[in-house]
């Protein structure tokens, strides 16, 4: 076995993997202190506060499977003691240079063409010709540069930025192709130094071996306006959350705002506790109990998108002694009146800020939670006696990740969790409001 290293390799990690993937998976081992995503390889690099985090972690991956995303990824120690600015510039990338350049679009949500590459890498030199295609790393493209020093221009400056705000990310490797074959002017392929060549016959594919980009993302003809996907308010939010695509079971295209809440315990529900509940995928803007069906209420989310992800994750979920009934309601919205509660204008609401990492850390309820917004003098006694008084909790552990003191609390049941979540999040501990989510962790 490799000697003992704060430095941790990852391998298997596919491009629908985060950098939060990551830190998610290992912070509550110790603090993280640099973190190096090598695209190319489908690998990683992980630097700890030290040794013994390290260590730990690894002690227990032996006995655990890690997975992210359903993806299983493999770890071990590096050879690195510790990670260089070489290390982190390098990227994992010793490809050689060329001047074909091969473009993976991550966090796809807008219809990328011929034309909407050729601005972005046109100011950096001539483009002679652009290929594009699918494949299974997701949307690709292969541009040709007149010269080597273009292409590395463009890839110096390019990679990692974001076509549209907020996704549609450029990871840029130099390709080993010599010369790319272009047959049809299109909005898939073209040959900016041979005008003249007819337009591809609908449905085939302008280079031997690549998958027609169309179907998948819709790409629109030659032209057209990219236009995010309808009722998603927060497009680029969604789609750096999901990768450019949605959670398995997840239309993206309800336009109901309002849920339907049924078979709740109507002696210890109330209103903040349903948003304690619901604000976990998405804003709430106001939440009235039904009086004359006391084991009944009504939420309206801030988007149709928001709403199909709490009925979605929530649906069945179990709280108080109750299996929750989640559907869309037949109403629109809720008319605002003495029975119901505000909350549009709460700055409890989750979704205001860091929305894409809000969205990506959605799922049904847990047996573990995790706290943020902590005090740094709070103590884990302290915490365990805030959460204990509903449910005997299992395990905990306290940390710090980017100088901030977060836990882990694991509960034998997911309703314990979900308990401990809508009677403690946004309540004050050690001076502080904290802020408890559903972690997707399956052990600590």
């Amino acid at each position: 076995m490799t000697e003992p290293s704060k430095v941790i390799h990852v391998r298997n990690v596919g491009h629908e993997i985060s950098e939060n993937d990551l830190l998610q998976l290992f912070q509550p081992f110790g603090v993280i202190t640099k973190l190096v995503m090598l695209r190319a390889k489908n690998q990683a690099l992980i630097q700890m506060q030290d040794v013994p985090s390290a260590v730990n972690a690894l002690q227990f991956f032996a006995n655990v499977q890690p997975s992210i995303r359903g993806r299983n990824v493999y770890v071990q120690f590096s050879s690195h003691q510790e990670l260089t600015t070489a290390d982190q510039n390098a990227q994992g990338r010793g490809d050689e240079p060329n001047r074909i350049l091969l473009v993976t679009i991550h966090h796809m949500l807008y219809p990328i063409t011929v034309e909407v590459l050729h601005q972005v890498f046109f100011p950096h030199g001539f483009v002679e010709k652009i290929v594009t295609f699918q494949k299974s790393a997701g949307f690709q493209a292969l541009i040709q540069y007149q010269s080597r020093q273009c292409a590395v221009s463009a890839r110096t400056a390019l990679q990692g930025r974001n076509i549209y705000d907020g996704c549609c990310q450029l990871d840029i490797q130099f390709s080993n192709l010599d010369e790319l074959q272009v047959n049809y002017n299109n909005e898939r392929s073209r040959d900016f130094t041979n005008p003249n060549l007819p337009s591809e016959p609908k449905g085939r594919s302008s280079q031997p071996g690549y998958g027609d980009a169309g179907g998948m993302y819709g790409v629109q003809a030659s032209g057209a306006r990219p236009v995010a996907l309808p009722q998603m308010a927060n497009a680029a939010a969604v789609a750096a959350a999901f990768g450019g695509g949605l959670p398995p079971g997840i239309s993206g295209t309800n336009d109901r705002c309002t849920v339907l809440v049924s078979n709740l315990n109507p002696d210890q529900i109330d209103e903040d506790k349903l948003f304690n509940l619901f604000s976990i995928y998405g804003n709430i803007v106001r939440i009235k109990l039904l009086r004359n069906k006391p084991d009944h209420a009504l939420v309206q989310m801030g988007d149709g998108f928001q709403a199909e992800l709490a009925v979605h994750f929530l649906k069945g979920a179990m709280l108080f002694g109750k299996r929750l009934e989640v559907n869309f309601s037949k109403h629109p919205n809720i008319t605002q009146g003495a029975d119901t509660r505000e909350y549009a204008n709460s700055n409890l609401n989750r979704f205001n800020r860091n929305a894409a990492k809000n969205y990506r850390y959605c799922c049904s309820p847990t047996k573990i939670i995790h706290i943020s917004s902590l005090s740094q003098e709070v103590t884990e006694e302290e915490i365990v006696n805030l959460l204990e008084e509903h449910m005997p909790i299992v395990n905990t552990k306290l940390f710090e990740m980017n100088g901030k003191r977060q836990a882990l609390i694991m509960f034998d049941t997911e309703e314990q969790a979900t308990e401990a979540l809508v009677c403690k999040h946004a309540t004050s501990l050690g001076g502080s409001i904290i802020r408890i989510s559903f972690s997707q962790l399956q052990t600590i």
